[in-house]
């Protein structure tokens, strides 16, 4: 273990997050599989060791800050990309049994190898549109958590997301700069899909690497059936009151 990768485990130990040995090297190997995959194809823009580590790593940890992992079996990752931050949590977290959805094949191909590499068990990658495989039932109303992060503003990324949650599950909203602007154009968009708004909570990434929130919202009931629209349908018109 280098001084980075002891400043990394101190920094999450911090916040109640321990990682072991094996769970270092396997975050090498991601970082390693993350710059090897995105030569061939666009991943991320960030590739340098540092700023991989705290920008996506930690920050896909966070998640952790404020929901009680160790009560969750069922996560789903909608719009996951490199697998953020369900691979992260995966990691940290073995217990979890995850899902992550993403509209790219070729990102589903890297995440299947990933999940090989890094030794991963109860990883399933399913490509296709969020709107279509809320529509299964082995999926829709089924995970105890679900999330994503930098994937779409909420009123659009409600529709694509609670019809995942099961009845008293969690969607926790992963974003960036100050949501309240979105938080109240999304206002309809919850309260049709059975969405309560429980806590923002804001946060600083280490080592200055930028400012963060996350968004808890309680699942409250069942999916209303029309929902969700068709593909394409939430990112062209917003689910928005008249």
């Amino acid at each position: 273990m280098d001084t980075f990768e002891q400043l990394f485990r101190a920094t999450l130990a911090s916040q109640g997050i321990e990682l072991n040995e094996r769970q270092l090297e396997q975050f090498a190997v991601y970082h390693r599989e993350l710059v090897s995959w995105n030569e061939k194809m666009n991943l991320t823009g960030i590739t340098e060791r540092e700023p991989v580590y705290w920008k996506h790593f930690y920050d896909s940890l966070t998640l952790a800050f404020y929901v009680d992992l160790k009560e969750v079996r069922t996560l789903a990752d909608i719009g996951s990309g490199a697998g953020f931050p369900s691979i992260p949590l995966k990691i940290a977290f073995p217990h979890l049994k995850v899902t992550i959805v993403d509209s790219l094949n070729k990102r589903i191909q890297f995440l299947n190898h990933l999940s090989a590499e890094l030794g991963l068990e109860e990883v399933e990658a399913l490509h296709g549109r969020a709107e279509d495989l809320a529509r299964q039932h082995s999926l829709r109303d089924q995970f105890d958590l679900v999330t994503a992060r930098a994937v779409a503003r909420l009123q659009v990324l409600n529709e694509f997301c609670l019809p995942f949650v099961r009845k008293d599950g969690t969607f926790a909203a992963m974003k960036g700069s100050d949501p309240a602007e979105e938080i109240e154009a999304a206002t309809f968009s919850l309260n049709e899909l059975n969405g309560r708004l429980k806590d923002v909570h804001r946060l600083e990434l280490p080592m200055e690497q930028g400012e963060r929130h996350i968004l808890i919202i309680d699942k409250t009931g069942k999916t209303p059936a029309k929902y969700p629209r068709p593909a394409g349908t939430p990112l062209k018109k917003p689910l928005a009151r008249g």
